[in-house]
């Protein structure tokens, strides 16, 4: 093979790494016009049929994050009724009161930018691209043989810490794993995960006093998971609790948990960006009270199955959290987390561990930063189970295998995520509505995301690299 094309063709997939699709097209055009080795050319053919479809998919995620900022300016945030909010910001002469049409309490723009522009694009003790973790807190602890719906006592999390301490190889964020009983404290809790796990590790502080916040301040190994908003208001019990850890220093996982057609609009780019928006408020009033601090963009959309539940067992949510995650690898570059590799299933079977296989198999596929609740999970979050932790765990390990073997020369795979030219529309119809199930916009997006699926099977079925929805690495696991 001439080894000028070869490396040539590399600066392409490098650039596809960086999302410069652009550059990346014209790099395999030049080696089309001018390559000899077959090889070579067949390769760059292979990418080329990719570019145009990664191109298109950027623009939309620049769209969602210039339009998450005009939902702030545009429509605003419910915080009328928060005097605390509304003091902070006026105080930072950040609030519009220009705008006669704006829903909700609209934000000056180029005040978003100048707090953004202050958010670190570097976490402390970043684990790295395709990150799994545990943790979700969920409130039942799954004993094995015990049907009784329960937190996890001081015990357990003895054994939950050294248990997650002996498997640091695949978990690559401890978070807070279950909800605990009135036998231990949080921070007793925080103390054992400390004690056995050198990782990154992230728990909630609202319901912690005051010196027990400070015991996370300063540490690069500690994510704060208090959050602030959902359906575009604020929660106001956790406003104070909030500030507090804002101002302590912490490093703050700012969750956005809206789930379509629930919380948030029905189709995956109008549920972006109101996902988006909510996490850019609380980055900017993280940068308000303390100026340059550490913040990850936590945005973990989810959907739901036909009864109202959350569906970890669909697709669907695998999707759309990697959508999220490409919004920040490949336009913010905030630090970013998502969710997935959990199931809807409530028991530890053979199914429930597939459905979480294929989920993470399928986000380190199309390249993801952080999932959380990807280890130990059932229930659609609703339970934690050891023995499936343990089970998840011999999976990952098979499965890092077998995607370190892969090839590394298919760039970029394309997720074809479909457009929504009225998301913004949409949104601002539901803010005036004060419910997404009462918006027109809701009911013509019921499809969306089957409709997201069904193009996706049809590229897997005319590309090489592109596994079906069962995913190919369990059958490598299998073989």
């Amino acid at each position: 093979m001439n080894k000028q094309a070869d490396e040539t063709f590399y600066k392409g997939i490098l650039l596809e790494k960086e999302a410069q699709f652009e550059k990346a097209e014209s790099i395999y055009e030049d080696i089309l016009h001018h390559a000899t080795d077959e090889t070579i050319l067949k390769k760059a053919q292979c990418r080329m049929e990719d570019m145009e479809d990664l191109i298109a998919e950027k623009a939309i995620y620049l769209r969602i994050d210039e339009n998450a900022k005009r939902l702030l300016t545009e429509i605003g945030i419910n915080i009328s009724d928060n005097q605390t909010l509304m003091e902070l910001l006026m105080e930072a002469d950040a609030v519009d009161f220009d705008n006669e049409t704006a829903v909700f309490i609209p934000l000056k723009r180029d005040y978003i930018d100048h707090c953004l522009g202050r958010v670190p694009r570097k976490m402390p003790l970043d684990p790295g691209m395709n990150t799994f973790g545990i943790g979700a807190t969920p409130p039942f602890l799954k004993r094995t043989g015990d049907e009784e719906l329960r937190p996890a006592n001081r015990e357990e999390y003895k054994k939950i810490a050294f248990t997650v301490g002996e498997h640091q190889d695949v978990v690559g964020m401890f978070s807070l794993p279950v909800a605990c009983d009135k036998s231990i404290s949080l921070l007793e809790v925080a103390d054992l995960m400390e004690k056995n796990y050198q990782g990154l590790k992230m728990i909630t502080t609202n319901t912690m006093n005051n010196d027990e916040v400070t015991f996370f301040k300063g540490k690069a190994d500690w994510v704060d998971g208090t959050s602030l908003i959902t359906s575009l208001a604020s929660m106001n019990n956790m406003v104070d609790p909030f500030l507090r850890s804002a101002r302590t220093g912490n490093n703050l996982l700012l969750i956005d948990q809206s789930i379509a057609g629930v919380s948030a609009p029905g189709s995956p780019e109008a549920l972006l960006t109101q996902n988006h928006a909510q996490v850019i408020f609380m980055m900017v009033i993280a940068q308000t009270v303390n100026p340059g601090i550490s913040c990850v963009h936590c945005g973990i959309p989810s959907v739901t199955e036909a009864g109202g539940n959350l569906s970890y067992s669909s697709p669907h949510q695998t999707f759309i959290n990697a959508a999220m995650a490409r919004i920040n690898t490949w336009i913010t570059h905030f630090p970013s987390a998502q969710t997935g590799g959990s199931t809807s299933l409530s028991d530890v079977t053979s199914q429930a561990l597939i459905d979480s296989e294929l989920s993470r198999n399928s986000l380190r596929k199309y390249g993801v930063h952080i999932v959380r609740h990807a280890l130990g999970a059932l229930g659609s979050l609703t339970f934690f189970s050891l023995e499936k932790f343990l089970e998840d765990c011999e999976s990952e390990r098979c499965s890092k295998e077998v995607f370190n073997a892969i090839s590394k020369d298919q760039g970029m795979i394309p997720l074809y995520f479909p457009n929504d030219d009225h998301a913004l529309a949409g949104i601002r119809e539901i803010a005036e509505k004060g419910n997404p199930k009462f918006a027109d916009h809701t009911l013509k997006n019921v499809d969306s995301f089957h409709h997201w699926e069904k193009i996706i099977k049809q590229a897997a079925k005319n590309k090489r690299y592109y596994p079906q929805l069962n995913d190919i690495v369990i059958n490598s696991n299998k073989g």
